[in-house]
């Protein structure tokens, strides 16, 4: 879920264009937004404190074969949530393999991947150390 819920909505549209035939679907719940308190820690182990409040907008589908996906996804874009709700209930049905479902899901993986590695590698660059010279007497 974490995968399709990070995936841009543009690469899920792509994925559901190319599913042939697409299923029939109807909402259980339809992509509805609202919010979310984030909380946080001081120094990662501190007391935890209420850092603010996100928008999530959730969704749940039945397929025609009768699974049900759900989603949450970060952010007020209904279609996003609609579309890991589907694809969330055909991962389900077990055609999960690598040329079905499943290697769509490990390709999204793989992108991720690459983003958050240049997203470290630009942090990396701008690290700065710092140190203390203690002086002796």
């Amino acid at each position: 879920m974490s995968t399709l819920a990070r995936t841009p909505v543009e690469r899920l549209e792509e994925a559901w264009g190319h599913l042939d035939p697409r299923p029939a679907f109807t909402h259980l719940r339809a992509p509805e937004t609202g919010l979310l308190m984030v909380r946080g820690r001081a120094g990662g182990s501190g007391a935890l404190f209420n850092l603010g409040e996100v928008p999530v907008t959730r969704c749940a589908v039945k397929i025609e074969n009768r699974r049900v996906g759900t989603s949450y996804v970060m952010g007020r874009d209904p279609r996003h949530a609609e579309l890991a709700a589907l694809f969330d209930a055909l991962l389900q049905e077990g055609n999960g393999g690598e040329s079905g479902l499943g290697g769509m899901l490990k390709q999204f993986e793989r992108e991720l991947s690459a983003e958050d590695n240049r997203g470290r590698a630009r942090v990396e660059e701008t690290r700065v150390e710092f140190f203390t010279m203690v002086r002796g007497e």
